[in-house]
């Protein structure tokens, strides 16, 4: 059957008010009116400005038309999922109930009736009889950005998100609700936390959709991350670097002591396992050795520069070969 898309047959938008989809169904059925139009096909046009009206003037159909989301388009084929009226399994469908009624004497296209009709003759909600449409609430996706400590340890946050929520008269708007979210240990950029129920609200008494948490770790002032590995950098005096030392280096699970082999390059990286954010297995975190010279900005200073240049006889640039 084909995908029937009600709001462009009323000429609205997806979020148009109650008042503008009546304002926009009574002048579609003046003009249309069989009894008194010429316009080419009208009582079929007429038809369907009355279906589209049937729906959208309705809070509970209109929700449940919408849970179709926007993908769907005129022209296309549509095969209702499992579960739904029409779909495997549901009423009219493949392995469920029949479809019954004419839904009081009305004329409905198909795409109508395998949605909103109900087993046994009732008709749809809004018919009189039987039992409600009912479907699942929309899932919704929202942003969370956490910072890597809380990466690292996990922990808990009260957030206070602006969720869409539809009125009573089919009205999209924004309402702020507080949540206490559980960030798991190890949690990487791009994952998503489920927060069960806590998304778009059921139709006829179906349950609420899944409200989805997508991760992004913002940028440390300290650490680079890369997958679950984390680069720090080490500035090292030049006596440190030639002589090797031991010094203390940060890392998210408190600071650890850290070898400097002597003769160390600039550039060179140590890796400390184990160190990056915890997973199966867990990342590493590599200090990357940065050599920085004192300033010689004292008289001693420079004397000491000048007795190295002196005593240190060294070229850096003799693998130029010139």
């Amino acid at each position: 059957m084909k995908y029937q898309d009600y709001y462009q047959i009323l000429g609205v938008s997806r979020d148009a008010s109650a008042e503008d989809i009546k304002k926009a169904y009574r002048r579609l059925a003046r003009k249309y009116h069989p009894d008194v139009s010429k316009e080419a096909r009208a009582e079929e046009r007429f038809k369907e400005v009355a279906e589209a009206y049937e729906v959208l003037r309705d809070p509970e159909k209109r929700a449940a038309y919408d849970q179709l989301g926007n993908n769907w388009r005129a022209g296309q084929e549509f095969r209702p999922p499992p579960g739904w009226p029409g779909g495997p399994g549901g009423p009219g469908g493949p392995g469920g109930q029949p479809f019954g009624g004419s839904f009081g004497g009305r004329e409905f296209s198909d795409f109508f009736e395998s949605l909103f009709s109900n087993p046994g003759g009732g008709g749809g909600p809004g018919f009189g009889g039987g039992r409600g449409f009912q479907t699942p609430g929309q899932s919704q996706t929202v942003a969370l950005d956490i910072t890597l400590e809380e990466a690292y340890r996990g922990g808990n946050r009260s957030l206070q998100l602006q969720l869409p929520e539809r009125d009573a008269s089919g009205r999209t708007s924004a309402r702020t609700r507080t949540l206490n979210v559980k960030i798991p240990a190890g949690v990487a950029t791009g994952q998503k936390i489920r927060l069960a129920g806590q998304g778009g609200a059921g139709v006829g008494g179906g349950p609420s959709g899944d409200l989805y948490l997508e991760v992004t770790i913002k940028p440390h002032p300290l650490y680079q991350l890369q997958g679950r590995d984390i680069t720090l950098e080490v500035p090292l005096a030049p006596w440190e670097a030639a002589l090797g030392c031991k010094i203390d280096v940060p890392t998210l699970g408190g600071p650890v002591t850290l070898s400097i082999p002597a003769n160390a390059r600039n550039g060179q990286p140590l890796r400390l396992r184990g160190r990056g954010l915890p997973g199966q297995p867990p990342g590493d975190q590599f200090a990357v050795l940065r050599i920085v010279n004192p300033p010689a900005e004292t008289e001693a200073a420079r004397e000491l520069f000048q007795r190295m240049a002196r005593e240190l006889p060294f070229d850096p640039r003799t693998h130029w070969g010139q």
